[in-house]
């Protein structure tokens, strides 16, 4: 099959049978661009028509209700482009507090500073980097950091990772979101601290959370850096519908200052 890319037309050849039906998005080897990855898919045949029985219809007691089935893994993300606004904090401090109400919970860190893990008091061997690579088995990457509650750190090391994402042809959006849903049954809920800026570990997040919570400081650049993270969720949900703003968090209020209370309304 033939794609080509639509900023600089060169044109590749790839064998679609080969490539995973969830995967949306590919980079051209020409000039690194990623482009949406349309690729036809056989419809599967129809099932065949049931043909009429008869049966014997003798009356059957009401069975009871059905047991209730396991609640889905939550899937949060804190994350907002403009740094300085309490991400990190907020991360582990909700994190923290689902675990203090008995449930269990996975707090990964995607920020290269690693301050989640030095929050909490621990000092990892590994951490997300090493679990995506394969060098650490999850039992190894994933350390307890309180009851309830396990981390999966970042650190320096990410910077590998960002690289190791941007080589990738095509499904590099999805890298994280390969390497977390396997452990998720696990865990109620998964917690992901992002980093500043709009990087490829922030997209991944983007394609594996469902909820967004959002900290906004009271101040002017952290109200129009909201603004243009807002215009990047909205271009993610056109490959991604199921990630979702939630929760937006006003952070860093002074009362001594008119302004904060004016862009507490507007948000």
């Amino acid at each position: 099959m033939i794609i080509t890319c639509p900023h600089c037309k060169k044109q590749h050849n790839i064998d679609e049978k080969r490539i995973p039906p969830n995967v949306k998005m590919a980079r051209c080897q020409g000039c690194g661009q990623q482009f949406p990855l349309e690729i036809p898919r056989e419809e599967p045949p129809p099932p065949p028509t049931p043909q009429p029985i008869a049966v014997d219809i003798t009356p059957t007691p009401t069975p009871g209700p059905a047991a209730p089935s396991n609640q889905e893994t939550r899937r949060i993300g804190v994350s907002l482009s403009k740094g300085g606004v309490g991400k990190t904090t907020t991360s582990v401090n909700l994190a923290a507090g689902l675990a203090l109400a008995g449930k269990r919970v996975l707090l990964v860190d995607t920020d290269t500073q690693g301050q989640s893990s030095f929050m909490l008091g621990v000092k990892p061997k590994g951490g997300l980097t090493e679990l995506v690579t394969g060098e650490l088995p999850p039992e190894e990457a994933i350390i307890s950091a309180r009851k309830n509650l396990w981390i999966l750190a970042g650190g320096k090391s990410l910077a590998g990772l960002k690289r190791l994402i941007d080589r990738k042809d095509y499904g590099g959006e999805l890298t994280i979101a390969e390497a977390l849903t396997p452990l998720e049954k696990d865990y109620d809920y998964v917690v992901v601290d992002t980093s500043p800026g709009w990087d490829p570990l922030t997209v991944n997040v983007l394609f594996y959370v469902n909820e967004l919570m959002t900290p906004v400081s009271l101040e002017v650049m952290s109200i129009q850096g909201f603004g243009e993270f807002l215009k990047s969720i909205a271009s993610i949900q056109k490959f991604r519908k199921e990630v979702e703003l939630r929760y937006i968090l006003p952070t860093f209020r002074d009362m001594r200052v008119k302004r904060g209370s004016e862009f507490l309304e507007e948000i």
